[in-house]
């Protein structure tokens, strides 16, 4: 292997550069990361590599040192690296460590998809979670999913349907739970769905309904949060809630829920009478079924925790 300063200084006499430049190129050509680069793969390079790759040799010094330096580059946000190609040496660009952490929280950011669900739980963390003893059974029940969940993705897994007063950290534990998984690299859907029954209400004769109803039935695991808090009509309880848990149950789907009603109360106070006022009780039943199939009810104790 040739001598990087001797290559590299034939090179600049031979072209008749100037000597700023020929100054430059010395400078580049002693550069230790170069020359310990060329040395770890000296067995795959050309023996004229030096001669042959001097603009890439200093493309790369140049552009790291602006990247050290703060400077902007042609790639913002990357960096270059040398690597070998075809027996000579060429210069890629990569992330940077900024870069790459931006990337990462997008990529966390677009594993949690919200749908009418407030800002605040995007800072949902299980860490921060009060598991104090009202709360701690539905903390471990948590705990327990996703362990479980991670282990065998591909198989049924029983969710939870938290039931409790305003305000005693239900939705939190959602969001929690839907961060600790994006984290782990696994998708969730967290919906508020009295304002989605809204919205699908509100798209009735446009596009669109039928792809709002399957993103939200087909999600890998699915978080229907707030049930019960409004009145529900026929349509939105038979042909939206009806079709996204007969879909759930059938493929076997992760589905969680929080209610301000236990599920009994659910069946007979919410799911069991129309907005009509018609009593409906074969059809709460049946949705009952579905739901206690998908999750299984944990009770949440404790005082509202939410600012007054």
């Amino acid at each position: 292997m040739e001598d990087v300063s001797k290559s590299l200084q034939d090179l600049m006499n031979q072209r008749n550069l100037t000597k700023n430049y020929q100054q430059l190129m010395a400078k580049v050509a002693k550069d230790p990361e170069v020359t310990a680069f060329i040395q770890t793969h000296q067995a795959d390079l050309a023996p004229d590599v030096l001669t042959r790759s001097a603009a890439k040799i200093y493309e790369f010094v140049t552009e790291r040192d602006k990247v050290k330096a703060g400077k902007d580059i042609f790639a913002t946000g990357y960096e270059p690296r040398l690597i070998v190609a075809d027996h000579l040496l060429d210069v890629a660009y990569v992330p940077t460590q900024g870069t790459q952490e931006k990337q990462a929280a997008q990529q966390l950011r677009q594993r949690v998809r919200s749908i009418a669900m407030p800002k605040s739980i995007r800072a949902a963390r299980l860490d921060n979670f009060d598991n104090d003893g009202p709360r701690m059974e539905a903390f471990l029940g948590a705990m327990d999913f996703i362990e479980s969940y991670e282990d065998h993705p591909h198989q049924r897994h029983q969710a939870l349907y938290l039931t409790g007063n305003f305000g005693v950290g239900k939705t939190y534990l959602l969001a929690a739970v839907a961060h600790q998984l994006a984290t782990d690299g696994y998708s969730t859907t967290l919906v508020h769905f009295p304002s989605f029954a809204v919205e699908m209400k509100n798209a009735i004769g446009k596009d669109g309904v039928g792809d709002k109803l399957d993103a939200i039935k087909k999600a890998p695991v699915l978080m229907i949060d707030d049930i019960g808090a409004d009145a529900m009509s026929a349509w939105i309880r038979d042909d939206v809630l009806g079709v996204i848990l007969e879909y759930r149950m059938q493929e076997e789907l992760p589905t969680f829920f929080s209610s301000n009603f236990s599920m009994a109360q659910l069946e007979k106070d919410h799911l069991r009478i129309s907005t009509r006022g018609d009593d409906e009780p074969l059809k709460a039943q049946r949705l009952m079924q579905r739901i206690r199939f998908l999750a299984r009810e944990v009770t949440m104790l404790g005082t509202n925790r939410r600012p007054q």
